[in-house]
């Protein structure tokens, strides 16, 4: 089952093409990515505040993240739910 094929019995729905519904998934992967990076530049920039050292630079960079992050979020709810579920 790991090539991407339908399970014994079960037959893909109609319209549904395996590639929208991976695309979603990709999309939330690269949410998660940004997130984790705009977790990473809002520390760094608030301790560069607080130690008095310039911290134009990592806001501009925090502010970049944060509007890449509000469009994929916005991209990714135009997409279809995720369908697939993990086998243990």
């Amino acid at each position: 089952m790991t090539d991407g094929a339908a399970p014994q019995g079960k037959k893909p729905a109609a319209g549904l093409g395996h590639k929208h519904v991976r695309s979603g998934e990709d999309f939330d992967i690269i949410i998660g990515f940004l997130g984790f990076w705009a977790v990473v530049l809002l520390v760094v920039t608030v301790w560069m505040e607080l130690t008095a050292q310039p911290a134009l630079g990592w806001a501009l960079g925090l502010l970049a993240i944060l509007l890449a992050l509000y469009g994929m979020i916005r991209l990714r709810r135009r997409l279809p739910a995720r369908t697939a579920t993990r086998r243990n």
